[in-house]
Formats: structure tokens, C-alpha cells, sequence
């Protein structure tokens, strides 16, 4: 069994996440249950944009320190998910990489691309036009454990200023996530993810959150 690391990368791992009002218990059994972490993930900041679409539920796309990042759902596994890199790129973004790429993963038309590379702020401009596509700002406040082998979150989060709180257990062995679900007493509580989490509050899917 790999040994997972805080902040690098490993194979795909099988992901638990939820979002809603209150995990106070769960937030309070992580800093109990956790092991020690590095520093530099024990408290976060960023701010990021999602791109969101009405016809695509299995591509997360997001704009993070400039970079345009995409990940794709692979399978669902006693109910963890996961999910697999697709493309990381940094802006200006070509023509070929948009048209290729970018736009089949949001499953839209492909827009008239009329410049051999497009800046951050002009690809917002082509999303905004699409009204199948919306981009939405989000700022994350995480904190991290590590819980039986696997990377813990709580977070605070902002989705178009609307504030949330998010929970999550990751790993690449999905006995682990399952006993630190257990650990944590979030048995029964739906997995959602970031994609379907914005959506639900921008009113994309008509659906609440976990609590």
C-alpha cells in the first residue's frame, strides 16, 4: 500500500465530499482523529473559477492560479468517486487547445474562435455568451487532516459570495475513506462534489444540500 502524502500527487484516488450548513461534529472529530500534517496544508486560501455547464455533469472545469484545469469522472465505487486529471494548461489558451479540448469537455458547441489564442478574460467573455455555460467564483478556506491514511478537508466556502461548508476524505484505497467516513459519523450523508454542490446553489439543478 502507497503511503499518501499531503499536497503531491499519487494515483487517482476515491474521493468523499460533502456540502451544506454544518459539520461542526465531523470538523471537530478531524482535529481529534488526525495525525500530524505539514504545515503548509493545515490552513489554505484560494480563489478559484468553476466553469459550469447544463449539459455536463463529469468534467470539474476551474481556473486556479491562472492555469485552466480539467478532471474527469472515471467511476463510482462503493459510493466514493473517482475522478482523473484530464488536461492543466496556462493562459493565454490556443485556438487548437479551446476547440480540441476545452469546449468538448463542457459538451457546448464549439464557438467561433476568431484569435489564434485567448487570455483568461477573454475566454470569460466566450462563456459568458454561452447560455449553457456560467462561470462562478468560489473561494475555498481549507483546513487539512489525515485521517487513517487518507487527506481530510474541512472547508468554508464561498460560491458567488453564498457561504457554505464542505467535508471530504480522500484515497487511493477505498476501505480507508470508508472507515474514516464512519470515523467521522458521516454514514449516510450524500456524497456531493464541487460540480453538483455550484449547481445546486446557483440554482443549475433544483436539489438542496446535504444539510
Amino acid at each position: 500500500m502507497t503511503k499518501l502524502k499531503i499536497g503531491e500527487q499519487s494515483k487517482p484516488r476515491f474521493e468523499f465530499r460533502s456540502f451544506g450548513q454544518n459539520f461542526d461534529e465531523a470538523a471537530k472529530k478531524m482535529k481529534e482523529l488526525s495525525a500530524p500534517v505539514p504545515e503548509k496544508v493545515k490552513e489554505r486560501f484560494s480563489d478559484e473559477i468553476y466553469i459550469v455547464s447544463k449539459t455536463n455533469d463529469i468534467n470539474n472545469t476551474k481556473i486556479r492560479n491562472g492555469k485552466m484545469d480539467i478532471k474527469t469522472f472515471v467511476r463510482t465505487l462503493k459510493g466514493l468517486e473517482q475522478w482523473n486529471p484530464l488536461m492543466k494548461t496556462d493562459f493565454p489558451i490556443s485556438k487548437e487547445i479551446l476547440s480540441n479540448e476545452v469546449f468538448p469537455a463542457f459538451q457546448v458547441k464549439i464557438p467561433e474562435l476568431d484569435k489564434e489564442s485567448y487570455t483568461m478574460e477573454e475566454f470569460l467573455e466566450l462563456i459568458k455568451t454561452n447560455p449553457d455555460l456560467q462561470s462562478v467564483k468560489v473561494h475555498k478556506h481549507r483546513f487539512g487532516y489525515m485521517i487513517n491514511n487518507t487527506i481530510c478537508e474541512y472547508a468554508e466556502v464561498l460560491i458567488n459570495g453564498a457561504k457554505i461548508v464542505s467535508v471530504n476524505s480522500e484515497s487511493t484505497e477505498v476501505e480507508d475513506v470508508l472507515k474514516t467516513i464512519k470515523d467521522l459519523g458521516l454514514v449516510g450523508v450524500e456524497n456531493i462534489n464541487y460540480l453538483q454542490a455550484i449547481k445546486r446553489v446557483i440554482g443549475m439543478i433544483d436539489k438542496p444540500l446535504a444539510n
